[in-house]
């Protein structure tokens, strides 16, 4: 039975009698679960890949930057989907699948500054020296692109978020009864006119989510960055 917002349940229940703030609090571990694994997966296979064609170059730099392209080409929301119809619903196969969307970003992004690096004096006199490509890239060009990265990776958690919750609208993320801010959207779609608030406070917790990990991608590029440091 739906109830509206009142002292026993702040946020209203829905048509199944379920506490919305609780099912907001509960679905916020798997939301948030999705997006730091997708980003953290994809954003760090696509750095690997950037710092090893940057520092390679020629074909395999070539092969990477085609490939990257490819998935760049598709939407987000529309490579994701064909993912989730490709691999089917649940928790492993979202995380895939938003991983795959973040591959291009991390790979492009840590490989422009990889290619900066590669021609610095200490990463040539160590080349001189003999010492091998893999210690050149593991121990001289990766640990260098660690802040671009973190600032990708911060802003890319907002992204994941959206991506997740627009399967979940969809139908095609985590199926129910596991309650995740966009399957909550969507359990209201075929209403006429849902209850407000069954609407709005899922909407409202992705906004302020997705706003906030904005706000701290921006702050950690200001830190990181030595020429934005003293500007405030």
């Amino acid at each position: 039975m739906t109830v509206s917002p009142d002292s026993a349940h702040p946020l209203g229940t829905d048509p199944l009698g379920r506490d919305t703030l609780s099912r907001i609090i509960y679905g916020a571990r798997y939301t948030l679960i999705v997006a730091f694994a997708a980003v953290l997966l994809g954003t760090t296979f696509g750095a690997v890949l950037g710092v090893a064609s940057a520092y390679l170059g020629g074909k395999f730099d070539l092969g990477v930057q085609r490939v990257l392209e490819v998935l760049q080409a598709f939407p987000d929301l529309i490579l994701a989907l064909l993912l989730m119809v490709a691999l089917g619903p649940g928790l492993g196969t979202v995380i895939v699948a938003i991983a795959v969307t973040r591959i291009p970003f991390g790979g492009r992004v840590v490989r422009a500054v990889a290619l900066q690096i590669r021609e610095m004096d200490y990463v040539t006199a160590a080349r001189a020296v003999g010492v091998s490509s893999f210690r050149i890239m593991r121990l001289h060009v990766a640990p260098q692109c660690v802040a671009p990265y973190l600032v990708l990776a911060t802003a890319h958690l907002g992204v994941a978020i959206i991506i997740e919750a627009s399967l979940g609208f969809l139908g095609v993320g985590i199926p129910p009864p596991t309650p995740t801010w966009g399957n909550m959207l969507a359990m209201q779609g075929n209403n006429l006119i849902p209850p407000w608030w069954l609407v709005v406070y899922p909407g409202v917790a992705i906004t302020l989510i997705v706003l906030a990990f904005s706000l701290f991608g921006d702050g950690l590029r200001d830190y990181l960055d030595p020429r934005l440091r003293g500007r405030f």
